[in-house]
């Protein structure tokens, strides 16, 4: 088949996507609609292009009525098979979309394969259609937090600056769609599952940020080998003129370094970098210094710079990334200087909903990991006193470090553990340090009722001047609520309901 100017190209099986697209007549199957807006955003962007589009997902459709709402008009223009997948979809159709819940091991992805059929997901096809500049952000905490804070920096030069992705309101082909200048910069957060297609790609991210890596979604990933190879993917294509940013302090960051790449590789990190490293540091309690080809400056004074440690720990990491990838970006530091008393707060991740002369209510919703909740439980140690939610589904993590960071700064009464699979793993870990003693677990089945607890029964909170109410899960979400988002979006509800 000839390739056809703006258009696509097949050959020997190699999908090549420009901007302006013409799929007349192929066809494309989407494995997976979802709930979260992102396949719904997918399948109107190949219906648009004139593919045929069919659309299919295990759910039943009374669970998809949102997303089959979303389609709008381009619903018409579509197949459903919901409720079930069938294997002669997988070997009818030309190009095969998969939603990133999909496991690699799929039956139906091998059926795929083995029919020499296309295989890509959002993040591939926007790598191919997008001709901006493209600043990307992986790791195991941070990730929203650092892509939105690039943003922020960058739009103190552009206020066009688009961001989006993994875990964005705006899915990655919705935020293709809104682009107008090719010259706009665009910073999107791309998750493993994302980044498991991007080799297939013929370009890389103009920036690529590891913001960190810590033991997660091992549920999918057989090893912590295999999920850190998932993450190299973003800078895997990378050329010369292009960088990778890393971060200095993660245990990873040599392994990520034996890995083949081309491009120029720049750090951060709260000790100075040793000599020969490029990269953002702290030094003198609170002021942020950059070494480029060999001088070392200093960035942000420590006036500037106490505002970001003021953010807590983990948010100077988040801070020194965003900056130093906003900086290889063409921003000034003395623009990003300018720019740090604005810093947006991110929803869910240690988000003050609820504050009273004795109370302070956090939503933590986002916190996924056990570690993430270590991080908040120590950001605030040393002013108030906790009373803590957690809990919810396993992804093959270890919640014994979890277990002795609670019971040095929790009282047993002071604990709610909201039930699931990694609730029990926390409950198993907190028995063998005899934990309750003889008391039973505080375990429950849903958030209603856990507030309802708390304000009802006085002796469940610390009688210290100032308390602090944090809802730091610490695990997934999907066995009670469509995922962490939905879940701080309930958590703010119920608290809004109740008087605290």
């Amino acid at each position: 088949m000839a390739c056809v100017s703006r258009a696509i190209c097949y050959l020997y099986g190699e999908f090549f996507i420009m901007k302006e697209m013409n799929f007349d007549g192929k066809k494309v199957l989407i494995m997976g609609l979802g709930t979260l807006g992102g396949g719904s955003a997918t399948a109107k962007w190949f219906v648009k292009r004139g593919a045929r589009v069919i659309v299919t997902d295990r759910r039943k459709r009374g669970l998809l009525t949102d997303s089959i709402r979303k389609l709008g008009r381009a619903a018409k223009n579509m197949t459903f098979v919901l409720g079930e997948h069938r294997e002669s979809d997988f070997k009818a159709n030309d190009i095969i979309v998969v939603n990133p819940a999909v496991p690699k091991e799929s039956k139906y992805l091998a059926v795929a394969r083995k029919n020499k059929k296309i295989l890509v997901n959002d993040a591939r096809i926007f790598f191919d259609a997008v001709r901006n500049p493209i600043i990307a952000v992986t790791g195991t905490r941070g990730k929203t937090t650092t892509t939105n804070w690039i943003a922020h920096f960058l739009k103190s030069r552009d206020k066009s600056v688009v961001a989006g992705g993994n875990s964005s309101a705006i899915a990655l082909l919705d935020l293709a769609e809104k682009l107008r200048s090719a010259k706009t910069p665009t910073i999107i957060e791309l998750s493993s599952w994302q980044l498991e297609f991007l080799p297939g790609s013929k370009r890389a991210p103009d920036v690529a940020v590891i913001t960190n890596l810590y033991p997660d979604h091992l549920n999918r990933y057989q090893n912590m080998k295999e999920y850190a190879l998932a993450k190299a993917n973003i800078f895997k294509g990378q050329k010369k003129d292009q960088a990778l940013v890393l971060n200095d302090e993660n245990p990873w960051t040599p392994f990520f370094l034996t890995l083949r790449r081309e491009s120029r590789v720049y750090f951060f990190s709260r000790k100075p970098l040793p000599a020969g490293k490029k990269g953002i540091f702290l030094k003198g309690g609170s002021s942020f210094y950059f070494r480029g080809n060999d001088a070392v400056q200093e960035v942000i004074s420590g006036k500037m710079g106490r505002i970001v440690l003021a953010k807590g720990e983990h948010n100077v990491m988040n801070f020194m990334a965003a900056a130093l990838a906003a900086h290889l970006s063409g921003v000034s530091w003395r623009e990003i200087a300018r720019s740090i008393k604005n810093l947006p707060a991110m929803p869910y991740r240690e988000e003050v909903i609820l504050r009273k002369s004795d109370l302070t209510v956090i939503n933590d919703s986002a916190a996924t990991s056990p570690e993430a909740v270590i991080a908040a439980l120590r950001r605030f140690r040393n002013e108030h006193r906790f009373v803590l939610i957690t809990g919810g589904t396993d992804k093959n993590l270890d919640f014994k470090p979890l277990a002795a960071e609670v019971k040095s700064i929790i009282e047993p009464a002071s604990l709610f553990l909201l039930n699931g699979s990694a609730t029990k793993k926390l409950l198993l870990e907190l028995k063998k340090l005899n934990y309750f003693g003889g008391r039973k677990p505080p375990l429950f089945e849903n958030l209603e009722d856990i507030l309802k607890t708390i304000q009802n029964t006085d002796s469940k909170i610390p009688s210290a001047e100032k308390r602090i109410l944090l809802f730091s899960p610490g695990a997934a979400s999907f066995e009670k609520f469509k995922n962490e988002f939905d879940r701080g979006e309930k958590f703010n509800r119920l608290v809004r309901g109740f008087h605290f």
